[in-house]
């Protein structure tokens, strides 16, 4: 069965993460209310069965198990099949947020510490209108969560529209906060470039998300013609988003990159058969995060996109 949902899940885009479900109450990884854990059926080398029959079949896309697999309310961090999934490079993903009532709205924060440097941490909170009967509900409470589990991904547990319409102005600080969010907060460039001539560009980065961009990307400024044809694309090849540190809303000192660049004035074919002069004139900068080679992969919070990931900042003059 693992086998077959491998053969049609893994690896494609849409699917952000595959949960090993198929152990414990709901697949959560506990037996409180089922087989009792002291006897031989369910323990440690059992789980690990589990998560190996699953690591041997699911090779691209993110797996997880529920936090619970240590226990659905032991406070502590540390546990072997925790450790063990780690090592497999299996994340954990916990269900209990808001679940119970505070001080009680989640267990395993501490957990989350060993595994959110290295891969996404994955949250979810209880059914909503359940949570909110029980007096368990705190929108604050859930962006709380995303903090201190430092969360890139948040199941919703309800009716989409009815959870948004009570709780949006919540959703959007989390969602100003999950994961990661790549801001550029400063640029400085040259009035004018003359081409075979170095330049330098001037940039100042950070994540004002709680998680590191574990894809990662290169800064590139992109010069386009006023036909939108690319003119020259420029890679920071030496700095990597996901080296930007996470840290508390409204803290944190920006990385500052200052790199030379130098445009070639004739661009000629390694045979010498053709070559085409870069034009001179006016020409637009965009920014981007992308490839070692400048193809934009990561939308950022800004709007002036060209359609492709590219982020209008304004005009040079090349000469």
């Amino acid at each position: 069965m693992v086998a077959k949902m491998a053969e049609r899940y893994d690896g494609d885009p849409a699917v952000a993460f595959f949960a090993i479900g198929a152990y414990g109450m709901w697949g959560e990884g506990h037996t409180v209310r089922t087989t009792p854990t002291h006897g031989h059926s369910w323990g440690f080398e059992s789980q690990k069965r589990i998560i190996d029959i699953y690591t041997r079949h699911f090779r691209k896309t993110q797996l997880c198990i529920s936090d619970d697999y240590a226990g659905h309310d032991d406070r502590r961090a540390r546990f072997p099949i925790i450790d063990y999934a780690k090592s497999k490079g299996v994340t954990i993903k916990d269900d209990s947020i808001l679940v119970m009532n505070p001080p009680d709205s989640w267990y395993h924060s501490g957990m989350a510490q060993i595994f959110w440097p290295e891969m996404p941490v994955i949250l979810e909170h209880e059914h909503y209108g359940i949570s909110v009967k029980f007096d368990a509900w705190d929108a604050d409470l859930l962006l709380k969560a995303v903090e201190d589990y430092h969360a890139s991904l948040l199941s919703i547990h309800w009716w989409p529209r009815e959870f948004l319409q009570a709780n949006k102005d919540a959703i959007g600080r989390i969602n100003r906060r999950i994961g990661y969010r790549i801001n550029m907060t400063e640029a400085e460039w040259p009035a004018e470039i003359h081409l075979n001539e170095p330049f330098h560009i001037k940039s100042a980065w950070k994540n004002q998300g709680v998680a590191p961009c574990y894809c990662g990307g290169y800064p590139c400024f992109t010069l386009k013609d006023r036909k939108g044809g690319i003119l020259a694309v420029l890679v920071d090849t030496e700095f990597n988003i996901k080296d930007l540190g996470v840290d508390a809303p409204g803290e944190g000192v920006p990385f500052r990159r200052d790199v030379e660049f130098t445009i070639a004035r004739v661009f000629t074919d390694s045979f010498g058969s053709f070559s085409r002069a870069c034009p001179s004139g006016k020409a637009g900068i965009y920014f981007s995060v992308g490839t070692a080679y400048g193809s934009p992969t990561i939308s950022l919070p800004y709007k002036g996109d060209d359609g492709h990931k590219r982020y209008y900042l304004g005009e040079v003059t090349l000469k």
